[in-house]
């Protein structure tokens, strides 16, 4: 097993359907993580694309001038997902206790996943399902910065570093046979940690790991 059964702990072990159930129409990272990420999709995707967004929640950050043929959405909040303007349909699904997906094999060009794989703790079955319904040479582009509710955060990625973090990413990839060049983004701030503890702003980090589907 790539993690054993102390990384996958949560300090906050309830439903995370509970700690889910009231909608937070915020951004949970910086403007410049935002603008990183956009540019990102915009490289990376191509209009008319099939999407699935996974652990999406109330905006999904893609380029505005982009139309895409279906844009499928899953969270785990319905009032957050109805919010969102991109997503064509949306499902609610705690892949905490379920991993398998509602959605047909080799359906979709790209997944994407933004500041959530955090929270997965059982990433290894995850990562097998996005692997099951991208298309041959579809990509999966996981995007993640330092932020998180704690609580909610894998005992692994709690006391990872940021490069610890992203090794685990890459690790969840390389854990799937057929995913094949696995490719790391990483900007981290520019701002040394003891001055952001003394509260110096400092921009989001940005970190991708993006993969392909073998053909």
């Amino acid at each position: 097993m790539l993690l054993d059964s102390r990384q996958r702990v949560k300090l906050d072990e309830s439903d995370d359907t509970l700690f889910y159930s009231y909608p937070r129409f915020v951004n949970h990272v910086d403007e410049g993580f935002i603008q990183q990420l956009t540019d990102l999709y915009r490289e990376r995707l191509q209009p008319g694309m099939r999407l699935f967004d996974m652990m999406s929640s109330w905006v999904s950050h893609l380029p505005e001038e982009m139309a895409f043929e279906q844009i499928e959405g899953h969270g785990l909040n319905a009032e957050e997902l109805a919010r969102n303007p991109r997503l064509d349909h949306f499902f609610v699904q705690n892949l905490n206790q379920v991993q398998l997906l509602p959605l047909p094999d080799a359906s979709f060009d790209a997944v994407l996943n933004t500041v959530s794989v955090q929270y997965l703790q059982r990433p290894e079955a995850v990562f097998a399902e996005i692997y099951r319904v991208l298309k041959p040479g579809g990509i999966a582009i996981i995007s993640f910065s330092n932020r998180m509710f704690y609580e909610k955060a894998i005992a692994a990625w709690r006391e990872g570093s940021e490069s610890q973090r992203v090794e685990l990413v890459r690790a969840y990839f390389a854990a799937v046979p057929g995913f094949t060049a696995i490719e790391t983004i990483a900007r981290p701030s520019s701002i040394p940690t003891l001055l952001r503890m003394m509260g110096m702003p400092s921009g989001d980090p940005f970190y991708a790991v993006v993969a392909q589907r073998s053909e």
